[in-house]
């Protein structure tokens, strides 16, 4: 008795499979990390140098050039820069503006996002859509009306020692609100859209009011957003050096970005100390995201896994 065998046809592409091998896992997986080692690496090059560059005397730096290896090394320049440049003083200038300022931001655009995802009427799109406009008009546009219309708005003297609004904290801190109240509003919106409906009915059920909705249902739920959103407009509007140099007259009112200004003198720069100084501007920022460092991640990726 002899065994029939059959011949089956071949896949079609069974061929192409096998002769073109597929990469493995692994070395994609090396690809990967390559290219987010080189990533980072050309985004910590600046960084880097500038705290090289702070370690080093100016008389170092002059002899042998900044590109070179060797000589002296200190913290010199960063207690040099801590004193000269008085930075403490600047340093609270920039909390008088950057905290109020970014407290309205998130609150006003909650409450924007809240009206127009939660309810339904015929104008809530066009809502959004006028608060998000403001970030499509470049800041650089409008320095001439914004200035002339600060000049003729009057404050209190001790609101502001110049009388107007031009050379005050206050300018400082209505400016960054009404830019960044659009992106928040924004991102806020999409944010609430994701929440079931079904809990501010509940609530309604349960003879919640509108604002108590808002306050302890809604607001609650957007914990991880709204740290993501603090973390970004707090590195925003503390770093801004534009609006600060405009608005504020008065060099002891600037924030502490437009104090480096100090460090320069009319015929001669020292890199060195500017460095160092830059490096110590920086450090609130680095501490605010690595504390909110968990919900930043959490807050940006949330709302995309929901729905």
């Amino acid at each position: 008795m002899t065994a029939v065998t059959t011949d089956r046809p071949a896949r079609p592409g069974a061929a192409d499979r096998t002769a073109t091998p597929r990469r493995s896992p692994k070395a994609t997986r090396v690809a990967l990390h390559v290219f987010l080692v080189g990533t980072c690496v050309v985004w910590l090059a600046p960084l880097i140098y500038a705290f090289y560059t702070a370690l080093r005397p100016y008389a170092d730096t002059a002899r042998r050039g900044y590109v070179s290896v060797g000589g002296s090394y200190g913290v010199g320049n960063f207690e040099t820069a801590w004193t000269q440049a008085q930075l403490p003083h600047y340093f609270w200038n920039s909390v008088v503006i950057t905290v109020p300022a970014l407290v309205l931001t998130l609150l006003l655009s909650s409450m924007v996002a809240f009206v127009v995802s939660r309810f339904s009427f015929r104008i809530n799109i066009a809502l959004l859509m006028l608060f998000t406009a403001g970030n499509l008009l470049p800041q650089q546009a409008i320095i001439t009306p914004l200035f002339k219309m600060y000049q003729l708005i009057p404050l209190p003297t001790w609101l502001a020692a110049s009388g107007k609004l031009d050379d005050s904290f206050l300018g400082l801190i209505l400016i960054h609100v009404a830019f960044q109240t659009g992106f928040c509003a924004f991102v806020l919106s999409n944010y609430m859209r994701t929440i079931p409906k079904e809990l501010g009915e509940a609530a309604l059920m349960d003879g919640a009011s509108v604002w108590r909705q808002y306050r302890q249902v809604i607001m609650p739920l957007c914990r991880p957003v709204l740290a993501a959103l603090a973390t970004l407009e707090f590195t925003w509007i503390y770093n801004d050096f534009f609006w600060a140099t405009v608005l504020m007259q008065t060099g002891s009112n600037r924030p502490v970005t437009a104090a480096l200004n100090n460090l320069t003198g009319e015929f001669f720069v020292n890199n060195n100390l500017i460095s160092a100084a830059a490096l110590i501007v920086a450090v609130p920022t680095l501490v605010v995201f690595f504390a909110l460092q968990r919900q930043f991640v959490s807050g940006l990726t949330l709302g995309a896994n929901k729905g």
